[in-house]
């Protein structure tokens, strides 16, 4: 009898000993399972071997992600990547980052094949020149994508950024005072109403303020957003890099 009492509670200690095991681990998937990343980028102007590089180390400090890279284009501005062509591009990614440059690419259903990559809900961070690629056309379906329109920058220069939402996320850690390396001024000729600024700074030309960072709301999906990202200087500053690592968990709803 007493044999089968000390089994019995051996038993009921295993079995207990094994359900704290299945629930402990049972929350840690969801977290460790790698956030599938698209990085599209290239054309003219800009330093994206560098900045790819940046980005990706800068962001995987803070985020276990599995990386994709399509970098296509050269240094032209009116190319058409061929990785789009394919109607579900963006299905197998939970989140594309956009850092490409093509200013002078005018195929409207072209670019509404991206679009629609982004309508099916796969979140989005667009850097500095994706705010000017396609400004040449009329058709405005990027730029609702994008959440602002811009077609021209100002100088660069040491700006001056001023939070508008200090309490969102995608601004964590970032200081009060900071002040951007040497970089241009987008300037913002439209704030969609979908969009909403969280941080501005200031033309020294004229004195007229313009959002830097924001966020959008694109047909229900995520859209993190800042004109800042053209020198290298700005990629090496630890402030900026912790900026798009917060922007990516923010819009990867992590």
């Amino acid at each position: 009898m007493k044999l089968l009492k000390t089994l019995g509670i051996i038993l009921l200690t295993s079995l207990l000993s094994l359900t704290g095991f299945a629930a402990h681990h049972a929350s840690k998937p969801e977290a460790e399972t790698p956030i599938k990343a698209l990085i599209v980028t290239g054309g003219c102007c800009h330093n994206y071997h560098f900045q790819t590089s940046a980005m990706t180390e800068g962001i995987s400090k803070t985020a276990n992600v599995d990386w994709t890279i399509v970098h296509q284009g050269g240094t032209g501005r009116d190319y058409e990547l061929e990785f789009y062509a394919d109607p579900n591009w963006a299905k197998p990614y939970d989140i594309v980052i956009h850092n490409e440059c093509f200013a002078q690419t005018t195929n409207v259903d072209y670019i509404k094949q991206i679009t629609e990559g982004h309508k099916i809900g796969v979140p989005a961070i667009v850097i500095h020149c994706a705010m000017h690629t396609y400004r040449d056309i009329e058709e405005n379906d990027w730029r609702k994508f994008l959440g602002v329109t811009s077609k021209k920058h100002d100088h660069q220069s040491h700006y001056e950024v001023t939070k508008r939402k200090a309490n969102h996320p995608a601004l964590k850690g970032m200081p009060d005072d900071w002040k951007t390396p040497m970089d241009e001024l987008y300037i913002i000729e439209k704030l969609w109403p979908s969009a909403t600024a969280l941080a501005t700074s200031v033309s020294e030309k004229d004195g007229k303020e313009h959002p830097v960072i924001w966020v959008n709301d694109f047909e229900g999906t995520r859209v993190f957003g800042t004109t800042y990202g053209h020198s290298d200087d700005t990629f090496r500053d630890p402030v900026f890099i912790n900026l798009l690592s917060q922007g990516f968990l923010w819009a990867a709803n992590k």
